[in-house]
């Protein structure tokens, strides 16, 4: 669930790039990117948190080295594109 999310972060986070360079509002989109970035790492730590609670350790440990690098630069990358777009903004007016 948190690649879905993560995918769906980046990809709303480009479309507010796309609108804000067409000139548009891009406010909701920026939101609904940062909103599923948030989503994403706290859809991670529940998965880690079920392995936790069955005690499958094998399968923490082979997702969780991945999960995190994925989870950092989906958010790094969220945040950088979210940025672009709240600059091209600001540029605009």
């Amino acid at each position: 669930m948190f690649l879905v999310l993560g995918t769906l972060a980046i990809v709303t986070a480009v479309g507010a790039v796309i609108l804000g360079l067409n000139g548009k509002n891009a406010e909701v989109l920026r939101s609904i990117s940062i909103s599923l970035t948030a989503l994403t790492v706290c859809a991670f730590y529940q998965l880690d948190a079920q392995y936790v609670a069955r005690e499958d350790w094998s399968a923490l440990m082979d997702v969780t080295p991945t999960g995190v690098t994925l989870c950092w630069i989906g958010t790094v990358v969220s945040i950088l594109i979210n940025g672009i777009s709240f600059f091209i903004k600001k540029k605009r007016r």
